[in-house]
């Protein structure tokens, strides 16, 4: 079994719906972006939507000249610039490599035309975009209850691997921390 295959089923749930994913997995292909390659620039159209096989994809604004992470999307997950994939309209941020990624991308056309007629894949999006709203949730409420020292910590305990994976100053801007402030928190807490 793929990856691919695996997550759906993990975020489907349903065991009667598993006939449906093999035509779910066909309408994907693989492509592989290198490190620092785009997956989207801001003010293009978003062409695709996917699922990461490996490699970390780095949401991203610019601010007065000063680039903000605001999403990581990491291995076994799915990301796009959803409002620019399915309405066509240039996306507001960047999407990037931090590393080589191998991504499975499904083009728009396919991506609603299953939303139409697998269940699967209705009842997949459906439970993915739920499981987003609660993480957004979640991250806008610790970036106003949390100190830094707490969201860093949080971050040691839930995601562990992004602290080895990814570069420092991306992680600062991702907990919205300065790249100073960072440095000092994590010589305190290790």
């Amino acid at each position: 079994m793929t990856p691919l295959q695996t997550y759906l089923q993990l975020v489907i749930k349903e065991n009667s719906l598993n006939e449906f994913i093999p035509e779910i997995v066909s309408c994907f292909k693989s492509i592989t972006l290198g490190k620092n390659e785009y997956f989207v620039k801001e003010g293009n159209v978003c062409k695709y939507f996917c699922f990461i096989e490996s490699g970390i994809l780095q949401h991203s604004i610019e601010i007065s000249g000063e680039e903000k992470t605001t999403y990581l999307g990491l291995k076994n997950t799915c990301t796009s610039a959803l409002q620019s994939f399915l309405h066509k309209k240039p996306s507001r941020k960047n999407i990037k490599a931090l590393s080589e990624c191998t991504l499975w991308v499904i083009s728009v056309t396919d991506f609603k035309e299953l939303l139409k007629s697998n269940k699967a894949f209705h009842q997949f999006y459906f439970n993915l975009i739920e499981n987003q709203i609660f993480l957004i949730d979640d991250y806008r409420i610790d970036l106003l209850t949390l100190s830094p020292e707490e969201r860093y910590q949080k971050l040691l305990t839930t995601e562990p691997e992004l602290l080895q994976t990814v570069p420092l100053h991306y992680l600062a801007s991702f907990l919205g921390i300065s790249t100073r402030h960072m440095s000092r928190i994590r010589k305190l807490i290790k």
